[in-house]
């Protein structure tokens, strides 16, 4: 039987990750903190989706940003 570690992203969709980030601190702040055109050259969210999921490295910073940042998410929804 496999055993997974710990995945703090288990159940969370791309598309729920980038939609908080976006609500949280819009496309402008986001592409200062996350420097990637998806975010900063004519951004929405289906066409940071559509990049993200054809390119690794750039889902993973969104992903590390998104798991260092989620406290703060949750904080202001509240």
């Amino acid at each position: 039987m496999d055993h997974q570690p710990y995945n703090p992203l288990h159940g969370i969709t791309l598309k729920k990750i980038v939609t908080e980030l976006v609500e949280h601190y819009g496309f402008e702040t986001l592409g200062q903190h996350i420097k990637i055109r998806c975010f900063t050259h004519e951004p929405s969210i289906n066409s940071s989706l559509k990049f993200l999921r054809k390119t690794p490295w750039a889902r993973t910073k969104v992903e590390n940003f998104y798991l260092k940042n989620k406290h703060r998410i949750e904080t202001s929804k509240n």
